[in-house]
């Protein structure tokens, strides 16, 4: 019997805008919010239908983990529960090869440039990437999915207060689709960039 307690789960909206918004936001959150710092990863998405393996190697905090999101983006809710298990920065590589020998739909890597900052109890990642732009996630851990609506209430007032637009389910399952089938083409090919 599992423990409610320990979930942890993320609710999680997004926005994605121009450079320029970038800067404002970078400016506005640099002067009003609590800054939690720089928050680089290189991070290896392992997708299935209905659910995202990931390995993670946060390289501003010099700290890795592998973690399963129980459902993915662009699938009609903003809640994502996820099990995440540190491991030693050293065995980074090792993750990667082990998850890229199984029979994953796709794999994914993505260099996230990413700021964190805390405003109002939400906390928001300033990031850019190759295959989302400039974006940012706004989020909250709960650790029941029944506080999500409140929980997201709190993240809309603050992205109205930014002046960013929230993704929709529908723009981000197309957004989402498009940047799969990118992947699938060989657009994001770190070897091409």
């Amino acid at each position: 019997m599992s423990n409610n307690s320990n979930k942890q789960i993320e609710i999680e909206l997004r926005a994605v805008f121009d450079e320029k918004k970038h800067g404002e936001l970078k400016d506005f959150l640099d002067k009003n919010a609590e800054d939690l710092g720089e928050d680089d990863k290189d991070v290896y998405f392992f997708l299935l239908p209905d659910k995202i393996t990931k390995a993670v190697h946060n390289v501003s905090k010099k700290t890795s983990k592998i973690a399963i999101k129980l459902n993915r983006i662009g699938r009609g809710t903003s809640d994502f529960e996820e099990i995440e298990i540190p491991i030693n920065p050293s065995d980074f590589d090792k993750a990667v090869k082990l998850f890229s020998a199984l029979p994953f739909n796709q794999i994914q890597n993505s260099y996230q440039k990413r700021h964190n900052y805390l405003l109002d109890g939400v906390e928001i990642a300033l990031k850019w990437t190759d295959s989302w732009g400039y974006h940012m996630e706004l989020e909250i851990m709960v650790d029941d999915k029944a506080k999500r609506e409140d929980a997201e209430s709190k993240i809309r007032k603050v992205a109205e207060k930014l002046g960013v637009q929230i993704m929709s389910e529908e723009e981000l399952k197309d957004f989402t689709k498009k940047i799969d089938e990118n992947y699938k083409n060989g657009v994001y090919d770190k070897n091409k960039l």
